[in-house]
């Protein structure tokens, strides 16, 4: 049996697990199976991958994208540049039997990590883009936006990170205006900002600036349209949602933990 699962906390409303239970059965996987782990804190990280032999491959949610990394063999170059994994790779490395007394060795678990996240997004994203979308708006500061911003440095377009507070090469919600609006034609949502149940809830942006020509990205799939898409669509612009990466960054998983 291969074991995958998800480890994070709260796990209450995964999608990976859906995801993957429905995948496995959809695709006569009888041989797989997908737990969620839910871990306050990574104290139990190291037991777990030892109680659970038939482990080959995690996920990562929130809390635990960057405090995992200390715990992993080999980081990815690109969950390096973001510094927060998604994606653990679980290598059994074969025991070895000594020559002078003929036992084997333990087995040793090499762990390796992958940010895939990145890869949802810009996969997600590529079809949609327009010559004119060569500039964005990046709302939130938190993990998310490293994985968004990795993404559109990867495709050549330059982007703003726009925070709560001033910091360095960030602006605030109060910086944004006309200029920057019709400059600016993609707009990106990292923030929680209209996930259920606080879907009354948006982004504070302009939003009577916004034009046909925009493009609104929600990294949030439910609902499915969230406050931010719903005036971003009323304004004529082109919406789309979060649920697409989350299938790409997924299946992107599933590559790697079968695959590399």
């Amino acid at each position: 049996m291969k074991k995958f699962g998800l480890i994070g906390y709260p796990l209450s409303h995964s999608f990976s697990g859906k995801y993957f239970q429905e995948k496995f059965e959809k695709e006569g996987l009888t041989d797989c199976s997908y737990e969620l782990f839910p871990l306050e804190t990574l104290s139990d990280f190291e037991k777990l991958i030892t109680s659970n032999p038939d482990l080959c491959g995690l996920n990562v949610t929130i809390p635990h994208k960057i405090g995992v990394m200390f715990y992993l063999d080999k980081i990815d170059p690109a969950a390096k540049a973001i510094d927060a994994v998604n994606c653990i790779k679980i290598i059994k490395q074969k025991p070895v039997e000594s020559f002078f007394t003929g036992e084997l060795s333990s087995t040793k678990v090499r762990l390796e990590g992958f940010n895939t996240d990145c890869y949802g997004f810009e996969n997600s994203l590529k079809p949609l883009l327009k010559k004119h979308h060569n500039k964005a708006l990046v709302l939130g500061s938190g993990g998310s936006s490293r994985a968004v911003a990795y993404a559109l440095s990867r495709l050549g377009i330059d982007y703003k990170i726009v925070s709560r507070r001033k910091a360095r090469k960030q602006i605030t919600y109060s910086d944004i205006n006309k200029n920057l609006m019709s400059d600016r034609l993609l707009i990106i949502n990292t923030t929680p900002l209209g996930l259920s149940p606080a879907v009354e809830t948006y982004p504070d942006i302009p939003y009577e600036y916004i034009t046909s020509n925009h493009l609104l990205y929600d990294l949030i799939y439910n609902p499915d349209e969230t406050e931010f898409l719903k005036r971003g669509k009323e304004m004529g612009a082109t919406i789309k949602n979060g649920e697409e990466m989350l299938h790409l960054q997924a299946e992107r998983s599933w590559e790697i933990w079968n695959n590399g």
